[in-house]
């Protein structure tokens, strides 16, 4: 447990992607199996612990801790594995350490009954970074900046191969991973996957950026929609159906109701999205609502339809299609597609004309809920990762507002001691006179040194609070405009102001604009009613420098 906990401490102090990276090749070069493939499962969420919840953690914690004293440190840490390793009171007894193996069988094998004591021992045990990384471990949420993707590439690293090759392997595969190992280590032959209907690497865009376009021929490409919704990967292969997302996770038990539609034997490429009452993609938020459930009832599966809009064709019956052009594979799969309309429909095709006709597209969407369109070469092949000059995504300019900050809440890990999540208003009318409403929260966009600055802002200017929430100074006189930078915009039941925002970012702090300068919720609300109309968002927000 000693050799993962001093891994985890390093890579969440740890920055540098390729520091990162390092950290990891030596982790799998210096530990024995089957303890770095238990550390691999960790850090890829393939372990999952049904004995052990953190409420469970709190309340061995209260057991030990003056719970008034566990609480005002926790609402300062504001992570409950580091509270806890921080402020657990060890007792002294025939305690032993135990390693990275023992934890994840005792873990798996124990019931939810008897789970505390068996924590209640290692925590005993271990120092304060052994807790920490048990209770990381217990919990499953890392944060320590390490994705699925970065551990996978770390391995390929280890082994000098692509991450392709563990990327089609990993389905197939199970912890502690040694045959996986003894293969990256010319030890063994390279393992045969069991998986049925597995993943392939997807292929991703480079975003369009200052003249990239201008030296390219329209005629050699090809563009469509780019849609607000999740990307994703349907497979149908020997009568076992899967969906994964672009990073290789199964979230086929979410949606039944498309899985049952793929009624066809091979690999889409597409977009998961949401059918609205009018049959057009409903906004991300009602995707949302179907996203990360383990179990999804007949009422969600009825108000929430979900199908797949298709882009790509790469396996068609026992045909690898991933070789040749993307004009081929189109041509293929609108054959494909008609086999289940309601539930997987075809991308439109937009005409290239020229590029600036083509911007125009962009700018103003003929689709209120399209981010942008997407460009291919007419001739690319299917090349996992994100190769240079063949795919591109010209997103719509985000939409801009000027808000007044009115809560800011502390951070979680490096965040805990800065105020970092801003809730932010816009002018109404009232009974009283203009007041400030809520429309939104925005924990990123800024630099570290403008999260200084915000932080400073916030504790010079608080007037309540609320638990680790203040509220600040917010009135015609005397308030922060921050500029917010969103995506699309949706009518919200839940939020005071009617309207709920999508990704929302801080864009800009205006420490030179007045708040009483700061819009009004009637210019959301003409936005919502234009239906995401471009040009008429353009006479809003030209007064912008």
């Amino acid at each position: 447990m000693d050799r993962f906990a001093a891994l985890l401490d390093r890579l969440s102090l740890t920055p540098q992607r390729n520091t990162k990276l390092a950290l990891l090749v030596d982790h799998f070069r210096s530990s024995p199996d089957p303890e770095r493939g238990l550390a691999l499962a960790a850090l890829t969420g393939s372990l999952e612990f049904k004995g052990a919840k953190a409420g469970a953690i709190r309340a061995l914690a209260a057991e030990r801790v003056d719970p008034i004293l566990f609480e005002l440190s926790y609402d300062y840490v504001g992570d409950l594995a580091e509270t806890v390793a921080l402020i657990w009171p060890s007792q002294p007894g025939p305690n032993r350490a135990p390693d990275l193996a023992e934890v994840v069988e005792g873990l798996t094998t124990t019931s939810r009954a008897d789970a505390p004591a068996l924590l209640t021992g290692w925590l005993d045990a271990l120092d304060a970074n052994g807790r920490w990384a048990l209770l990381k471990l217990v919990t499953g949420g890392l944060r320590i900046g390490v994705s699925a993707r970065l551990a996978k590439t770390a391995l390929a690293q280890y082994g000098e191969v692509d991450v392709t090759e563990i990327e089609e392997l990993w389905h197939g595969l199970k912890p502690p991973y040694e045959d996986l190992f003894a293969w990256l280590e010319g030890r063994a032959d390279k393992p045969v996957s069991t998986a049925k209907s597995p993943f392939r690497p997807v292929m991703l865009a480079h975003p369009v950026q200052d003249d990239a376009l201008a030296l390219l021929d329209p005629a050699d490409f090809a563009a469509e929609w780019k849609w607000d919704g999740v990307r994703i990967q349907a497979v149908s292969e020997g009568g076992v159906r899967r969906l994964y997302t672009r990073t290789g996770d199964d979230i086929s038990h979410t949606f039944p109701d498309v899985l049952a539609a793929l009624e066809f034997d091979g690999a889409i490429d597409g977009e998961l999205l949401v059918r609205g009452a009018d049959g057009e993609p409903a906004p991300f938020a009602d995707l949302q609502k179907r996203l990360n459930r383990k179990t999804v009832s007949k009422a969600i599966l009825a108000k929430h339809p979900a199908f797949i809009r298709a882009y790509d064709l790469l396996v068609d019956g026992a045909n690898d299609l991933r070789a040749q052009p993307f004009e081929d594979r189109r041509a293929q799969l609108e054959t494909v597609v008609d086999a289940a309309p309601d539930r997987i429909d075809l991308s439109e095709m937009i005409e290239i004309t020229s590029w600036d006709k083509l911007d125009a597209l962009r700018r103003d969407p003929a689709h209120r809920l399209a981010e942008g369109v997407m460009i291919k070469r007419r001739d690319s092949v299917y090349t996992p990762g994100r190769p240079k000059g063949l795919w591109w995504k010209w997103k719509r300019d985000p939409f801009l507002i000027d808000a007044v900050l009115l809560y800011a809440q502390r951070g979680h890990g490096k965040r805990s001691s800065f105020y970092s999540d801003f809730t932010f208003g816009v002018w109404r009318q009232g009974d009283d006179g203009d007041n400030l409403v809520p429309v939104g929260k925005a924990y990123f966009g800024f630099t570290d040194q403008e999260l200084k600055q915000l932080d400073k802002f916030v504790r010079d200017n608080t007037i309540e609070r609320f638990g680790p929430v203040r509220s600040v100074t917010a009135n015609a006189e005397t308030g922060l405009v921050l500029e917010i930078a969103f995506e699309g915009l949706q009518r919200s039941p839940r939020h005071k102001s009617g309207v709920a925002m999508r990704f929302p970012r801080i864009h800009r702090i205006r420490w030179d604009k007045p708040s009483a300068d700061a819009d009004r919720l009637e210019t959301l609300e003409a936005l919502l009613k234009s239906r995401f109309d471009a040009s008429e968002w353009r006479c809003y927000s030209s007064r912008y420098p």
